[in-house]
């Protein structure tokens, strides 16, 4: 196994660690927690420059490491819900999108079509990211400021995953029709 693939590794089992920490009770957990979760978002950027920079692209990192990325993101999502710090019905958007985007992949695999990542999606998982970070750290130092930062990146995140979405479908329409005689 390649350095890149045991990043991406370390990244989901930072995934359970992230959780038992946000869970806890004792003091300043949710900070220990975006700490943990900003490595573990960090380590995203890292296998991949990593993966390419060596030439080590695997079958396996193309495998897991969009997935650790969305185990990532809605494990602290839905999370977060629990804690009531984040509306439910945006994490569903949120992890709708995943859900769909991933099943149009698959169809584009298996039809042997590759689908770069687009600077629209890549915005979408900044977003989140700093959403997701803020919301864990209660939003400060803005909340001092009483500046909402946390919920302004939320629905940020909302709307480009919603337009990355639509953008993505639109873009690769034709994966839909190639099977089709």
């Amino acid at each position: 196994m390649n350095l890149a693939n045991k990043i991406t590794i370390t990244r989901v089992f930072l995934i359970p660690v992230f959780m038992v920490i946000l869970f806890s009770n004792f003091p300043n957990s949710n900070y220990i927690a975006a700490l943990i979760f900003t490595i573990a978002a960090a380590t995203d950027g890292l296998d991949g420059y990593i993966a390419r920079s060596r030439n080590q692209i695997t079958t396996f990192g193309k495998f897991v490491d969009p997935l650790a990325d969305k185990l990532l993101v809605s494990t602290a999502l839905i999370s977060m819900v629990q804690l009531g710090k984040v509306p439910a019905w945006i994490v569903v958007i949120i992890i709708a999108r995943e859900f769909t985007i991933t099943g149009f992949r698959t169809i584009a695999v298996s039809e042997g079509i590759t689908i770069a990542a687009s600077s629209l999606g890549k915005i979408k998982t900044v977003t989140q990211l700093v959403a997701i970070i803020l919301i864990l750290i209660d939003n400060y130092p803005f909340r001092k400021m009483g500046f909402p930062l946390d919920k302004i990146m939320l629905y940020i995140a909302l709307l480009f995953t919603i337009i990355s979405g639509i953008d993505y479908i639109y873009k690769n329409k034709h994966v839909l029709k190639s099977g089709d005689k």
